[in-house]
């Protein structure tokens, strides 16, 4: 594998981890706008990842940590007040 298969390879690697950490396929297509379709072409090397469709990934992966410390703070902030 050439050096630039190997990235093109590692960096389909790390957006199909970063779907899964979006809660999966169906729930990044809806973050991210995008068809379910064409991000498993992404993932499959089908269609070539931009850094655009990775920064837009990164945005909506800093949303969903946001929404996620959101949601801890209102649990804690109501096992606090039993």
């Amino acid at each position: 594998m050439t050096g630039a298969a190997t990235a093109q390879a590692a960096l389909q690697d790390h957006f199909a981890y970063c779907l899964q950490v979006l809660g999966g396929v169906t729930a990044a297509s809806r973050r991210l706008g995008i068809d379910e379709r064409a991000l498993r072409r992404f993932v499959n090397g089908e269609r070539e990842i931009s850094p655009r469709l990775m920064r837009d990934t990164a945005e909506a992966l800093r949303q969903l940590a946001a929404d996620a410390t959101a949601a801890q703070e209102q649990i804690a902030g109501m096992l606090n007040e039993t």
